[in-house]
């Protein structure tokens, strides 16, 4: 295939005013997303957002088990189909981005499909693609050499080697195939394995033996060293071609944290892409900043969904549902009954069970530094293994970016001495509490910088973002319950409110210093869509009569002869579950969504099942509730429930869609989500998109909304083609200001001006409104001169306005000065 001329101008081209996410897989390729691009051009974004295009494992249904990274993905079809969607999408006014992956690769079945892990295996540590992975060769040695685990039997080796074969050069397993090294092929079967570069071990032993980094605890993905230049350089070659020939305008870059130094790969990618729009999906804690010098536009969003789902969630409302939630359920502190205490506690679960191998990893080579340096030895293998264990599990962010033998940023260095002094506690005699201080220092990288001091500061950052994934997302997360749309990556589900005051305070920051990162609402990640989150979010407003309802569905379901839920903990998540994605029983609600996505909230919590050690009892019960309560017969008492909070619910749907898009950044819209779009986690989240072309064009001819999804998506289309038509209020030189109501409703309105012609206002517990009087005389002061809501229609004159009339149609207001209005609906 002969490459197309470079398309870019010089220099960078002008970055997103927003993006369209794309979930590529082989039933919905290249050519499917080219159909869509009119509609999605229509629509008002400037760029498609495609998840990763390089070839993956066969069937894949995401794209991020790369195998080669070489080739733009058959099943999708091929660099020629993405080529076209290129054309075809420039041929509307659109660009793309590309999502890659730089941490990993996939360890596939057959393994041969990923050729530089199968030279390894073939040839050992002497392949030319040794320095591709992170291997300890001095683990698992057999009569010839280091080999590395591949954990991939089903039971021990001793009964799976009837099943295991010799076929020409390769070793046959089920579906794997492995190398033959040179020169063994006739050795006897027994002898044969053990002559090999590799050990077939029972997939069990991952959890301790592993000798290779891993992406978090996923053995199937193999941890990639693009610290090395020329690995930078084979794994990036098509993607930079990529850019370099105008197919593709920027990037969003997958779990920088797994990375040795995220932020020297992050200055090598910058130079080599000449500075196109970058964007990390780096999770912040709490108050965390993004490292103010990595060379990237920001983040790919989750810190703004925080914020924006916070808006939505009444404080006081926040603590009653809790206190509802533990009298409940009545889990113990420690396992979902408190926040701090839950996730300590899966921490050191994570830290000394599915990451033992990562901390066995880290002894390792503290004791190698050890024994090198008679100042450093004698610190026993069990304290630099409880100490490592200890340290761990107090660093309260994703992880430090600490390099061997350089200066250390001083936020890491503080935060990472205050965890080693909370660390030191686990020790009863003060001098072998000193390994902590051993640690801490081998930890920001200020002992030395000979390969093993490197190779432990960055592997024990790289642990601690796999620790907090796991420990947090994946087992807390589920466990610690109250309020089910507050565990979202980047949320704190212990303090799921924001305040006005702290939502305009990061925006505000936002412009400042990273006015164009992307923002969110709904990814492939979330665990639930913006719209189920809205949902779930009004029971703060009401918490008392969710209280009443549980209790009612309880006994209604048990009269009914219903299967009892196995614990009350299971029963409120499968509940409020439902509420959020729509019950009584309906189109939303069948028992093929909601059945599997309760039973990965039971194993990921991992209280009385997991994916690891599974009971089937435990798990029966579950699907068995789950099918005669929340999925079973419509009951009048959840439909009365739910219908008192339609309109509550259309308020945080569109103030939530209306905020993400007229807020500082990029805003990335998930695709479907334009429509009201109920998603559980993935794979619910990750279906076929299907799109409403005809009607995006009923509404633009002048049609009236007939319900909430064709509202919201009139307001999507609205700001988008807003932003893309005039960047300048919006982007880098736009500006942001907060509009403060006054009267005795205040704080239920949210409200800000981008540049001096737009102005967007929502209302916020709209419930409590209600219950509390309405608007009353609540009043917004807006700047002089006429504006129109470009969402009602309405005309609205300066000065203060009322809120009563300003919300009399839509709970949200997008005005803009007239001169900039164009006949508001239908645009």
């Amino acid at each position: 295939m002969t490459p197309e001329p470079d398309a870019a101008a010089p220099g960078p081209p002008p970055p997103p005013t927003a993006t369209y996410r794309l979930q590529l897989q082989p039933g919905f390729p290249f050519s499917d997303a080219a159909g869509a691009v009119p509609y999605l051009a229509s629509l008002g974004v400037s760029h498609l957002h495609l998840s990763p295009v390089l070839e993956a494992v066969p069937g894949s249904t995401h794209g991020y088990d790369v195998v080669d990274h070489t080739a733009v993905r058959a099943e999708l079809g091929g660099e020629e189909g993405l080529r076209a969607l290129s054309r075809t999408a420039r041929e509307h006014g659109l660009g793309l981005v590309l999502d890659i992956v730089p941490n990993h690769m996939a360890v596939p079945v057959p393994e041969r499909l990923n050729r530089p892990l199968w030279e390894v295996l073939r040839d050992g540590p002497d392949s030319s693609y040794a320095r591709w992975f992170d291997i300890d060769w001095d683990a698992h040695g057999g009569p010839h050499g280091g080999r590395v685990l591949m954990p991939v039997l089903g039971r021990r080796l001793g009964d799976e080697l009837e099943h295991i074969r010799l076929d020409g050069d390769v070793i046959r397993y089920d579906d794997h195939e492995f190398p033959v090294r040179p020169g063994t092929a006739h050795l006897p079967l027994p002898e044969l394995l053990d002559a090999q570069w590799y050990r077939l071990g029972w997939w069990r032993l991952a959890r301790t033996e592993l000798n290779y980094r891993r992406f978090f605890t996923i053995s199937s993905l193999i941890g990639v060293r693009v610290q090395d230049p020329e690995v930078f350089q084979a794994t990036h070659g098509k993607v930079l071609q990529l850019l370099r020939e105008g197919v593709v305008d920027g990037l969003r870059i997958d779990h920088p944290d797994g990375l040795a130094d995220p932020g020297a790969y992050l200055r090598r990618l910058d130079t080599a892409t000449g500075g196109r729009w970058t964007v990390v999906e780096k999770i912040l804690t709490g108050e965390e900043r993004l490292p103010a010098d990595w060379p990237v536009a920001g983040t790919t969003g989750y810190d703004a969904l925080h914020r924006v789902d916070g808006l939505f969630v009444d404080a006081a409302g926040a603590t009653e549902l809790t206190g509802v939630y533990r009298g409940f359920t009545a889990q113990p502190e420690d396992r979902g009954g408190e926040w701090a205490a839950t996730v300590r506690r899966a921490g050191y679960q994570v830290v000394t069970h599915e990451l033992a191998a990562e901390v066995s990893c880290l002894a390792g080579l503290a004791a190698r530094i050890c024994e090198a340096s008679p100042k450093l030895r004698d610190h026993a293998p069990w304290a630099l293994r409880t100490a490592i264990r200890e340290l761990l599990v107090r660093v309260p962010v994703y992880r430090p970016y600490a390099v061997a033998g350089e200066r250390v940023p001083e936020s890491d260095a503080e935060m990472v001495r205050a965890a080693a002094e909370g660390a030191r506690a686990a020790f009863t005699v003060p001098e072998e509490a000193d390994t902590v201080d051993l640690v801490r220092d081998l930890a920001l990288g200020l002992l030395g910088a000979t390969p093993d001091h490197a190779a432990f500061c960055a592997r024990f950052a790289q642990a601690s973002s796999a620790l907090r994934a796991k420990s947090v997302e994946d087992k807390a997360f589920y466990r610690y319950a109250p309020l089910l749309s507050a565990a979202e990556v980047g949320g704190d589900p212990g303090s799921p409110a924001v305040s006005p005051e702290a939502f305009h305070a990061f925006c505000a920051r936002l412009q400042r210093d990273w006015p164009l990162s992307a923002t969110v609402l709904s990814t492939h990640d979330t665990k639930r869509s913006a719209d189920v989150r809205a949902w779930i979010a009004l029971l703060t407003e009401v918490p008392g009569e969710w209280a009443e309802l549980l209790e009612r569905l309880t006994k209604e379901t048990t009269r009914a002869g219903g299967a009892r839920a196995p614990d009350r903990h299971v029963a409120w998540t499968a509940w409020q579950s439902a509420f959020g994605l729509g019950f009584p029983r309906c189109d939303r609600a069948q028992p093929d969504r909601l059945v599997p996505a309760v039973l990965k909230s039971v194993r990921e919590a991992g209280l009385r099942t997991s994916w690891t050690e599974a009971d089937p009892v435990y798990e029966a019960a579950v699907e068995a509730f789950t099918e005669a309560g929340p999925c079973g017969p419509p009951r009048q008492s959840t439909a009365l429930f739910r219908r008192s909070l339609d309109e509550s619910a259309r308020a945080n749907i569109l103030g939530a869609a209306l905020l993400h898009l007229t807020m500082p950044g990029v805003p990335d819209v998930y695709q479907g989500t334009e429509l009201e779009y109920a998603a559980l986690v993935d794979p619910d989240n990750r279906h076929r998109p299907h799109f409403r072309p005809q009607l995006l064009s009923a509404l633009d001819e002048g049609r009236e909304p007939h319900d909430l999804s064709e509202e919201k998506l009139r307001l999507t289309a609205t700001a988008l083609r807003l932003r893309r038509e005039h960047p300048h209020w919006f982007g880098e030189s736009g500006s942001y200001e907060p509009l403060t109501a006054h009267g005795p409703a205040a704080r239920h309105c949210v409200a800000f001006a981008r540049g001096d012609a737009s102005i967007t206002a929502i209302t916020r517990l709209s419930r409590r409104l209600t219950d509390t009087g309405g608007w009353r005389n609540t009043e917004l002061p807006l700047p002089e001169g006429a504006w129109t809501d470009l969402l009602s229609g309405a005309g609205v004159r300066g000065g203060r306005v009322p809120l009563t009339d300003l919300f009399a149609a839509w709970p949200v207001a997008l005005l803009v000065r007239n001169e900039h209005a164009k006949g508001g609906r239908g645009r």
